[in-house]
């Protein structure tokens, strides 16, 4: 394999020029860095991972810390933080707490410990403080997105407004009998995902005065087959049953839209019903939601870890940031029938 020097050569640049267009270490203006990466693709030249973490001190290698790895939000958040991170030329390990106390104490105690990251991404996961000083105390960038981590820059959307106006919008159809397919303590996420949504919905109602019906309420597990269950308790008496179901997530939303086919009931004429995320199927089943984009999520957190790494790489940012969330309305919402 040709070496660095052929690389500058190709280039017209210096060597120390090429390490740093090449690692993302130290300034480097955006069209040397092209036209180095533009020489070292032609050369077929690849940076030495194990020469690069020793000239650097760095591994080029960011921990991303997930509650759960099969659940479409995680997996959608990741897919965006993995695109951001290569093209960044950074690697990511993965290290998933779905395992329980044990595992989870082992994440922290041990694995992160050992120092093989040059940054941490804790991913939608409220620490203990424990948890927390372990990650401190590792002296390296981190990056929390879904809630508040004391001394952790974090992104998050606010859950109570956000259910607000998915129940507002139910509100400014007409509806006035709106049910909610969501979480309680059994349920509980990280950050009191539930409760706060839980809270919003209820916020909406009782300021178009509009009492929240406890009747109304179902638990689910945030999946399509929670979501399904509860929405069957919810309709499946037709004396008491709603004009409108808000679900706290968009997967139990499709469970909802489905449970009310098999009931025979017509949406959105019958029923209208909206979710929150964005979900991939949402568009394909017609779901109105409040999409919160978690790809871009991933994105935005991986550019913060590396405004941490690479000072001066761009203007700073808040070290709190609030993500937008947009109402999509599809054909899934109307009018409550006359």
């Amino acid at each position: 394999m040709p070496g660095i020097d052929a690389v500058a050569r190709l280039a017209g640049v210096s060597t120390a020029t090429v390490s740093r267009a090449l690692s993302g270490n130290g300034h480097v203006s955006p069209a040397t860095r092209i036209r180095v990466q533009e020489a070292a693709r032609q050369l077929g030249y690849v940076v030495s991972s194990p020469a690069s973490s020793l000239a650097s001190g760095r591994t080029k290698n960011i921990g991303v810390v997930v509650p759960f790895l099969n659940r479409w939000f995680y997996s959608s958040v990741l897919e965006g933080a993995g695109a951001a991170l290569l093209r960044n030329g950074y690697d990511l390990t993965l290290y998933g707490l779905a395992g329980g106390a044990d595992e989870r104490r082992s994440v922290f105690e041990h694995f992160l410990l050992r120092k093989r990251v040059d940054a941490v991404l804790a991913l939608t996961i409220e620490l203990t403080s424990r948890e927390l000083q372990s990650l401190l105390d590792l002296q390296k960038p981190i990056v929390g997105i879904g809630g508040p981590l004391t001394g952790v820059p974090t992104l998050s959307i606010d859950d109570v407004d956000v259910a607000r106006r998915a129940t507002d919008h139910l509100l400014g159809l007409g509806h006035r009998r709106i049910g909610m397919i969501g979480g309680e303590s059994g349920f509980e996420l990280d950050f009191h995902l539930p409760t706060n949504r839980r809270s919003g919905y209820e916020y909406a109602l009782r300021q178009a005065g509009v009492e929240p019906d406890p009747g109304l309420f179902r638990p689910a597990d945030f999946t399509i087959t929670g979501g399904y269950a509860a929405a069957r308790l919810l309709l499946e008496h037709p004396d008491a049953r709603p004009t409108a179901v808000f679900a706290a997530s968009d997967e139990m939303a499709l469970g909802c839209m489905l449970a009310a086919r098999d009931l025979g009931l017509s949406v959105p004429r019958e029923l209208s019903v909206i979710g929150i995320d964005g979900h991939e199927y949402a568009e394909f089943f017609g779901l109105t939601t409040m999409a919160q984009y978690p790809g871009r999520q991933g994105e935005q957190a991986v550019e913060m870890l590396m405004d941490q790494l690479h000072p001066g790489r761009r203007e700073a940012v808040p070290a709190n940031v609030p993500l937008p969330v947009e109402l999509v309305v599809r054909g899934s919402t109307a009018p409550p029938p006359a």
